[in-house]
């Protein structure tokens, strides 16, 4: 099944490793320096222009990406069951 992350951007359930608030997560500074280091490897995909509110890691084509969306993390978590 294909799980909606916001705008065009759909990854198979089984691809997704973790969904995470990004508000709760990003206080600690390794998921800061996760995030810093996912953006210069130019593995994480803004999904939309709007305010973040999670981010999730998924494996895409056997590569490791990370998805910053603008859906809550409790919404994709309902789409995932």
């Amino acid at each position: 099944m294909y799980i909606h992350l916001g705008s065009d951007t759909v990854v198979r359930d089984s691809d997704i490793i973790g969904v995470f608030d990004i508000e709760n997560t990003s206080v600690s500074r390794i998921t800061k320096d996760y995030l810093a280091a996912s953006g210069k490897r130019k593995s994480a995909v803004s999904v939309s222009y709007e305010m973040p509110k999670s981010f999730i890691i998924a494996t895409v084509a056997g590569r490791e990406r990370v998805f910053i969306s603008n859906v809550s993390s409790a919404t994709i978590m309902k789409r995932c069951r």
